[in-house]
């Protein structure tokens, strides 16, 4: 166990990003009934993430991360969630096809439900409130009572979650995500997409693959891996006391672990060094996740992974990169360097979408090309440093919404106020995701090409 560490030894820290609860008698009242709740996921699954991270960090295997923005009490379905789950492993056969690679795919869902803000207020003309901080918080509607906090919504998300996971683990190991059903994937709105006629011809290839090995007697009757995949749950470790209740010492190894999700990562707003969120993260078993903006300094990242992961066990911390089209090639190279430099075992993950958001028409948006020009100066950079570049992290979602503009539909400024569903930041819609998937698909089957070139010599 990490030295000096209790699971509410963060309280003695300072701490960003925190709701302002008017009772604190019934935020310690909801805690410790939450506490008594049984965990979400459990030590073995987080070890078994931690085992296949282990691999993308050594090269032999590709990080594939995505879900909602924020999720929500309202869009809460088992339709969006089977939407989703289709859409992500579209996106997740691609890059295995691309990689030749394992792709270990993680979903941003089942406990994605708290926001970092850049502002503590939210203004509308001459009105001001308390900014809304995700559902887990408080209400999106703009009226003074939905945006007073209320420990009960942690309660709500609990379930939800447990509801989330239920499905999850359903459709992972009940037979929905069999290869045989790759071309049932397709969702309704991206069958007329420019994306759908290259998806058909993978999925006609990896059919006749499929006959093939039924010939010779390998079917997903006596080979599960055909018929079943993993599918692990991810969400920022945002709201402490929440994490807290949901923290439990494994029976097997006596180590702490956050059972509120397989694994948790550290916002790029509330990363400082001796703050509460790196204290809670240091002492916990989980796979971590770190973000990293343009403000974060090479020492300081060796700082953070230090503290984060100081036995410098593979698996442990994936880094997960946040600049801006236009920043990535002054930032990522020297953080590469540093951490090159010291030796240290990390998950190199792009996350192409929190740096790249504008305003247009008055709505938050995020151009589809600089989110394709950022993925593709990632893969540029550890190319030209010889690291890999092991994974990705977008915000996406199934649904046919029209939040990012771009892509093969073209889509402008004023197709925004048609779907725009979001309670926070714009997502990718499926179609979108998928054309981002063939892309990092063209780009490591690149990568391959090139290694076979520099071993044939």
């Amino acid at each position: 166990m990490a030295q000096n560490w209790t699971p509410n030894s963060w309280r003695q820290k300072p701490i960003q990003q925190v709701p302002d609860y008017p009772d604190l008698a019934a935020l310690s009242a909801t805690e410790a009934q939450l506490a008594t709740y049984p965990p979400l996921v459990f030590a073995g699954e987080a070890r078994r993430l931690k085992s296949a991270l282990a691999n993308v960090s050594e090269g032999r295997g590709f990080l594939l991360q995505g879900g909602d923005c924020a999720e929500s009490f309202a869009e809460h379905g088992a339709d969006t969630i089977r939407d989703f789950f289709r859409a992500f492993l579209q996106m997740a056969v691609v890059l295995t096809f691309g990689a030749q690679q394992p792709v270990v795919k993680v979903g941003r869902i089942a406990g994605q439900f708290a926001k970092p803000r850049s502002s503590n207020i939210e203004r509308q003309g001459d009105v001001e409130l308390p900014s809304y901080r995700g559902d887990i918080i408080n209400g999106i509607e703009f009226n003074e009572k939905a945006r007073v906090p209320d420990p009960e919504r942690q309660v709500m998300a609990y379930r939800q979650s447990a509801a989330t996971l239920n499905l999850l683990r359903a459709f992972a190991m009940g037979g929905y995500a069999n290869l045989e059903n790759v071309h049932q994937w397709m969702l309704g709105f991206v069958k007329d997409s420019p994306q759908a006629e290259r998806y058909r011809k993978l999925a006609d290839r990896i059919s006749e693959t499929m006959d093939f090995m039924k010939a010779i007697g390998i079917t997903s009757e006596n080979h599960p891996s055909l018929r079943e995949t993993d599918f692990f749950t991810s969400h920022e470790a945002l709201l402490l006391g929440y994490e807290q209740a949901l923290t439990r010492v494994d029976s097997t190894s006596g180590d702490w672990y956050a059972t509120s999700g397989h694994m948790i990562w550290i916002g790029d707003r509330t990363r400082q060094p001796d703050h509460a969120h790196i204290e809670y993260c240091r002492g916990i078993k989980n796979p971590l996740g770190l973000k990293c903006g343009p403000s974060l300094t090479g020492d300081g990242l060796i700082e953070l992974i230090d503290l984060l992961n100081p036995q410098n066990e593979a698996g442990r911390l994936t880094l997960i990169c946040r600049f801006g089209h236009d920043k990535v090639a002054e930032h990522l190279p020297r953080l590469i360097r540093a951490v090159e430099k010291e030796g240290r075992k990390v998950v190199w993950s792009c996350d192409p979408m929190h740096g790249n958001t504008i305003t247009l028409n008055n709505y938050k948006t995020r151009p589809f090309e600089r989110v394709l020009s950022e993925v593709e100066s990632f893969f540029q950079i550890h190319r030209a440093e010889g690291t890999h570049p092991g994974g990705i992290h977008v915000e996406m979602t199934g649904n046919d919404v029209t939040e990012c503009t771009g892509g093969a539909r073209a889509l402008s400024g004023a197709d925004l106020a048609d779907r725009y569903h979001t309670h926070c930041d714009p997502r990718l819609n499926a179609d979108q995701a998928l054309e981002l998937a063939f892309l990092l698909a063209e780009r490591m089957k690149g990568g391959r090409d090139e290694k076979r070139m520099v071993v044939n010599g």
